[in-house]
């Protein structure tokens, strides 16, 4: 019975969530950047003041920790014409600007804190191949409109 009621109240903090925060996000990879900080990188748990004022901790960490395994799984599942279009829209949705973005994604491979913590290792390796090949061919774009501007 305890599990049950576990099972509720983790899909009410999912719920909750995805339509809270998550649906005015536009699109999988943004959703995957902004739950991956909510993730203290010192202790994987993460963090949200909303949901700690509604939900017991355990109920937010199983949550949180199921979409963002299920938002990453998503995203390398699509075909990387699809993944390489979300992410220009993620990126340009950014304050610090698509080509600073790219740059810095790409020299420092800041997009390793968006694994989920207990990914499989292929699917880390996985997901690191292609955003470094998405990064490259993103600024290869961006340097072809410039030059060609």
């Amino acid at each position: 019975m305890k599990a049950l009621t576990q099972l509720q109240q983790n899909s009410r903090v999912v719920q909750d969530f995805t339509l809270t925060t998550l649906e005015a996000l536009p699109g999988p990879f943004a959703r995957l950047v902004h739950i991956a900080s909510l993730r203290d990188l010192s202790t994987g748990r993460y963090e949200h003041a909303g949901l700690a004022v509604l939900y017991p901790d355990e109920a937010i960490q199983q949550a949180l920790e199921m979409c963002h395994e299920q938002i990453f799984e998503r995203i390398l599942e699509s075909p990387l014409e699809q993944q390489e279009e979300e992410l220009k829209v993620c990126f340009e949705a950014m304050a610090s600007g698509y080509r600073q973005t790219v740059e810095h994604w790409n020299r420092m491979e800041a997009f390793r804190v968006l694994i989920p913590e207990d990914a499989p290792g292929y699917l880390k390796e996985l997901f690191c191949s292609n955003m470094r090949a998405l990064l490259e061919v993103l600024q290869r774009e961006h340097s072809t409109v410039h030059s060609d501007a």
